[in-house]
């Protein structure tokens, strides 16, 4: 059986803000590592129920929060000036796992936007992560930053469900969520992402932090070919990457996603085993 805490902690810009947190534990075993989600743009935390759910039933206890301006977070819907704040965001909530969990090896999970906060965390604050896992991370070169950014106005293109994930039930529920965003881009996030992917470029190799790089190959996304660069960057010499053959962007929500689950928890087994 797992249980579920959710809570508020101060958060936003000059923490005037609240972000909404959620925890997972299973009640049997105490856990061997810590994980800690990164959700992507525009979503929520509560889309990665089941990936808590797999990562608990192997050893973990699970914390994650909704960004500020997604969720049940404050702020103005998806508008995020700095992303150097949301790195923060992302410490406080690790800070709180700690105050449960100190010694457990810590192992950061970003997805999409979210692997690019987690690749900025692990920069910023390496002392605090064991293992890295980016599924399918905004990194290198971002064609969406690209092609809109010069743009006068920003189009109104939102995500097509069906670039999400084989799967149809996966689409079908991203397009009846309220709680996700289905707006356009808003230009002060577009011009944050751009300015955290030249921080991240500028400071590179996080050295001999392990990395697990989850991708699939039909991303229409996230691409391959831009992100690929980024992680030649980053990835010091402990890296493994794995991309799925014909799996859309959501891998953790693929048709096979218990097999790309089973990576992380063997990834992080490595850390658990050592105690």
């Amino acid at each position: 059986m797992i249980s579920t805490r959710e809570w508020r902690l101060p958060g936003g810009p000059n923490g005037s803000g609240h972000l909404s947190a959620r925890a997972w534990v299973a009640t049997e075993e105490e856990p061997d590592w810590l994980a800690v989600l990164v959700h992507g743009y525009g979503e929520h935390i509560g889309r990665y129920e089941h990936v808590a759910g797999h990562l608990c039933e192997r050893g973990a206890a699970v914390y994650g929060l909704d960004h500020r301006g997604h969720g049940h977070s404050s702020g103005e819907r998806v508008l995020i000036d700095d992303f150097a704040g949301v790195v923060e965001d992302v410490h406080r909530v690790i800070t709180q796992a700690r105050t449960a969990y100190r010694s457990l090896p810590l192992v950061l999970i970003g997805h999409s936007l979210g692997g690019m906060i987690a690749s900025r965390y692990a920069q910023v604050h390496p002392a605090e992560v064991t293992g890295l896992v980016l599924s399918a991370p905004v990194l290198g070169r971002w064609n969406v930053v690209e092609e809109l950014l010069p743009l006068d106005e920003i189009p109104h293109t939102p995500i097509d469900p069906d670039t999400l994930s084989r799967d149809p039930e996966v689409g079908a529920a991203y397009g009846a969520d309220e709680l996700v965003w289905h707006g356009p881009f808003k230009r002060p996030t577009l011009q944050a992402i751009d300015t955290e992917l030249k921080r991240i470029a500028a400071d590179g190799c996080i050295g001999e932090m392990p990395l697990l790089w989850l991708h699939g190959s039909d991303d229409r996304l996230v691409p391959l070919t831009g992100t690929r660069t980024g992680i030649d960057a980053l990835a010091g010499n402990d890296v493994t990457a794995r991309i799925f053959p014909d799996a859309r962007h959501e891998v953790f929500n693929e048709t096979n996603r218990a097999e790309v689950l089973d990576e992380v928890t063997r990834f992080a087994q490595r850390f658990a085993d050592r105690g």
